[in-house]
């Protein structure tokens, strides 16, 4: 069997989490511009998917495969970080001070940054025949999922933000997760099933992921949405961001290491007992 126990997992996410720090800053912007991309062509092949069958949940269904691209090539995506680097901190290793976490996440946000708007450039392009020609349909539902992520939330002031902030923070419980996931399993496929499922939660409702945002709003920008970059930024990007850090470090990365994390080698042993739980039932194990 190929299933990974829940404490095994910890100290998979703790060791993931410390070999990332030392990870040097060009191959975080290239492996961090690749995971862009990769989520980026995910997107766009979801939106094609949606407006060619009328379904959303199609599409959906369809976007996971690029979070597998970049999880199991082992790029760099920031909301796989936020969940991640701060078990290493936390566990002690002495590599993740904080500043060298915050450094990490610089980097990586940079790297997702520029291979996401990299394709949206290439995909305008591709959308409106070198600008020499209408839109397609993809393109104007793109506009449209570009406004709807930004001049929607304004337009709801500070209930926007609250509400897009939360969307952030779901979203990233679920991505948090499907990293996580992976850890479960030793299997190439076990893996692709363990991070389709988180995956397809958070597509499927729309909530908001930093990386996919860094594609979508640009793409919509280029094909004429209404969106300013103040608007990109103050109304989505940055309140997105921090949600998918809260969501991911609390609700999923030191969550589960709080949970699961192999007892320390020289805690105390309990105390030896002639009577115990065990005793009664044979089949309880407190152990996983």
């Amino acid at each position: 069997m190929d299933y990974v126990k829940p404490h095994d997992v910890v100290t998979e996410m703790v060791s993931a989490g410390a070999l990332k720090l030392d990870v040097p800053v060009r191959h975080l912007l290239i492996r961090g511009a690749l995971a862009g991309a990769y989520l980026g062509v995910a997107t766009s092949m979801a939106v094609t998917a949606a407006v060619e069958t009328g379904s959303w949940l199609v599409g959906s269904l369809l976007f996971p495969f690029g979070l597998c691209l970049a999880i199991l090539l082992k790029t760099e995506i920031i909301t796989g970080s936020f969940a991640l680097l701060p078990c290493a901190a936390v566990d002690g290793k002495p590599n993740a001070s904080i500043g060298r976490v915050l450094k990490n996440w610089g980097w990586v946000f940079l790297g997702n940054l520029l291979g996401s708007t990299a394709y949206a450039i290439l995909l305008a392009i591709v959308l409106t025949t070198g600008g020499d020609a209408a839109i397609s349909t993809t393109g104007a539902k793109l506009v449209t999922i570009a406004e709807a992520k930004t001049t929607y939330y304004a337009s709801h002031e500070s209930a926007g933000l609250v509400t897009v902030f939360t969307k952030g923070m779901l979203c990233n419980w679920m991505v948090g997760l499907a990293v996580v996931f992976a850890f479960a399993t030793t299997s190439l496929t076990g893996k692709i099933v363990a991070i389709w499922g988180p995956t397809l939660m958070f597509f499927s409702q729309g909530f908001e992921h930093a990386v996919v945002n860094m594609f979508v709003i640009p793409v919509g920008m280029l094909l004429g949405a209404h969106v300013t970059l103040s608007d990109w930024w103050l109304w989505n990007q940055i309140p997105v961001t921090l949600g998918n850090l809260v969501g991911g470090m609390l609700f999923t990365g030191l969550a589960i290491y709080i949970t699961h994390r192999p007892a320390s080698a020289d805690a105390p042993a309990p105390a030896d007992r002639s009577h115990s739980v065990a005793d009664e039932h044979p089949r309880y194990s407190p152990t996983y």
